[in-house]
This record gives structure tokens, C-alpha cells and sequence, in this order.
């Protein structure tokens, strides 16, 4: 029976430890802004899973919940600081972060960028099918985003054409 509960255990330890680093996590958050937990680079990824784990060694082992805090503190503050200085220095932003991919430029798959991307046609078609396309003719362009998220373009009205801001920055060759 030990394997479900051991009398040992410090249950209201870990029942107050959590409410603490939640309320430390969500104080944080509020001071550094809501970009603490965004996903738009690779560093926002490593971060959302420090943080993750940070919060388990703290609920589950000998860690404080003053040395957790401040370890997440310490990581919200760094991204801050990151994001500042992206803002800045665009080539700290081009180092750090991945610019979109073109995958379909209307009706064309782009084949090379798939290989690219390591991303399978079946993959793709499944994003068209999630985005409710019926056929290839209805897309506009389908993007890779630096997230890793997949955005379909529809095609609208025949009067409407895609303004060119919003593929700016979109790589159309790997």
C-alpha cells in the first residue's frame, strides 16, 4: 500500500508548497508582462519547460520554495531581458529566432521546404483539412511559423488580394 500514500510523506508540505509557487508564479507573471509564457521563439519553448521543471523539483523534493521562486523569478527576469533586447538588436532576433517558412504559395506545395522543415505532405494536408480547405485553389499560402504552428491563408473574394505585410519576414526558401 505504500506505493499509493506513505505516511511519511510531507502531503501538507507539498499542498502549501503549491499554492505558494502558484501564487509566486502568477505574481511574477504579472510584474515581467504576459509575454512570460508566449511562444514565439525557441528560448520562450526552453523557458516554458525550465519553468515546468523547476516547479516539480520544488513540489517533490528537498528544494525550498524560496530557491523555486527565485530560480523562476530569475528565468522570467532573463526572458524580459531577452525580449528588451530582441526589440533593440534585430540581429540578436535573427539569431534567436527562426523566420516562418513558406510551405504552399497559393495552390503550389513547396516539396524542398517541406524536406526542409522535416514536415510530411500528409502532415500538411491534415493542417488544410484542421483549417476547413476544400480544395488547393482556396489557399492563399500555408506558413510554418517560428512558434512551429502551421497557418493556412485562405483565399477570399476575388477583390481581396493578401496585403504583402503579412507574409513579411516569411522565408520563401530555406
Amino acid at each position: 500500500m505504500e506505493w499509493i500514500y506513505n505516511f511519511k510523506d510531507p502531503l501538507w508540505e507539498t499542498f502549501v508548497g503549491s499554492i505558494l509557487i502558484f501564487v509566486a508564479v502568477v505574481t511574477l507573471t504579472r510584474i515581467i508582462g504576459l509575454r512570460s509564457f508566449a511562444k514565439f521563439t525557441a528560448y520562450d519553448f526552453a523557458f516554458t519547460v525550465a519553468i515546468g521543471s523547476i516547479i516539480s523539483s520544488t513540489l517533490t523534493s528537498s528544494t525550498t520554495i524560496l530557491h523555486g521562486a527565485t530560480a523562476i523569478a530569475s528565468l522570467l527576469i532573463l526572458t524580459y531581458t531577452f525580449s528588451y533586447l530582441q526589440r533593440k538588436f534585430s540581429k540578436l532576433s535573427a539569431v534567436i529566432s527562426n523566420k516562418p517558412l513558406l510551405l504552399m504559395n497559393g495552390d503550389e506545395i513547396l516539396y524542398d521546404n517541406l524536406k526542409y522543415a522535416r514536415i510530411e505532405k500528409t502532415q500538411l494536408i491534415a493542417k488544410l483539412r484542421e483549417a476547413n480547405v476544400l480544395d488547393f485553389d482556396q489557399v492563399e499560402a500555408v506558413v510554418l511559423e517560428s512558434t512551429g504552428d502551421i497557418s493556412v491563408l485562405h483565399k477570399s473574394s476575388s477583390e481581396m488580394k493578401l496585403n504583402s505585410d503579412i507574409l513579411e519576414g516569411v522565408r520563401k526558401k530555406p
